[in-house]
């Protein structure tokens, strides 16, 4: 094959169709398939709540669930997810209601600059229906995914017990 007859290396494969289930909502989205689920949710569907982080799958700003289950949205393809449930930081509220989550990270200062807290909470929430939050060891090895730069930390951390015990600061 001679070099005239070669595809073009920077073109890749053409834009396909993908049916994405997105906090219990149908998007058909038109992507070329190498697209991160983190930009397809931003820059396609517009739902910007995901931060973008590292983009290496280091900082868990960009956690999303895939079928109930947490993964960096920056290293996980979009059109892998297709035919699966998305879950995003705006699919948490029901109905105009904070998910308890994110009250209690609001009520506990649980985040400074905010730009982890989406992934923060998405962790949260799923370290909590995983069973992994007996203590703040556990609490601090299963967040351990998530980096906060501002190092809130401990307020993170008390907001994930008032979840798990179920007794809102003001209660305290």
């Amino acid at each position: 094959m001679s070099a005239s007859n070669l595809p073009d290396a920077e073109s890749g494969p053409g834009p396909v169709d993908v049916v994405l289930n997105i906090n219990g909502r149908t998007h058909v989205v038109r992507i070329e398939p190498r697209v991160s689920l983190l930009d397809c949710l931003r820059d396609v569907v517009d739902l910007t709540g995901t931060k973008k982080g590292c983009n290496q799958g280091a900082c868990g700003a960009c956690t999303v669930w895939v079928d109930k289950r947490r993964v960096v949205s920056c290293l996980t393809l979009a059109i892998a997810c297709e035919g699966r449930e998305i879950t995003t930081i705006e699919g948490l509220a029901e109905n105009g209601h904070l998910h308890p989550m994110q009250k209690a990270f609001l009520s506990h200062d649980a985040f400074q600059c905010g730009y982890c807290t989406p992934g923060q909470i998405m962790s949260a929430v799923a370290l909590l229906d995983e069973g992994h939050a007996d203590d703040d060891a556990a609490i601090g090895e299963w967040m351990s995914g998530n980096i906060c730069r501002c190092a809130a930390y401990p307020n993170i951390r008390a907001a994930i017990r008032e979840v798990r015990d179920g007794v809102p600061h003001a209660a305290r």
